[in-house]
């Protein structure tokens, strides 16, 4: 039987990467490291969400952040829910990039 979304997430293979990630100790090692684990359009997808998320905290429209990155409605939508979501990856990250 397949797997839920949610139990796909806890697996041990994705324990594994978040360790992995936490490891990451500056901005030269994260670019090796996801260079080598994601593709140029990976990347790029996942830079286009930092700034979807960064725009909708600073209170941007969701047509004004879908027309300056190019991010479809569902993305924009997508971010938002987890901008505002339980877990806070998002505003944990842009609130530590604030205080660079």
């Amino acid at each position: 039987m397949a797997r839920s979304a949610s139990e796909r997430i806890g697996s041990a293979d994705a324990e594994r990467l978040y360790r992995a990630v936490g490891l990451v100790s500056d901005p030269f090692e994260a670019r090796a490291f996801l260079q080598d684990l994601l593709s140029p359009k990976e990347v790029e997808e996942l830079a286009r969400r930092l700034r979807v998320a960064t725009m909708l905290r600073d209170g941007a429209s969701y047509l004004e952040v879908s027309r300056q990155t190019g991010a479809s409605s569902t993305t924009v939508s997508r971010v938002s829910k987890c901008l505002n979501g339980e877990a806070g990856g998002y505003r944990r990250v842009l609130a530590r990039m604030d205080g660079e």
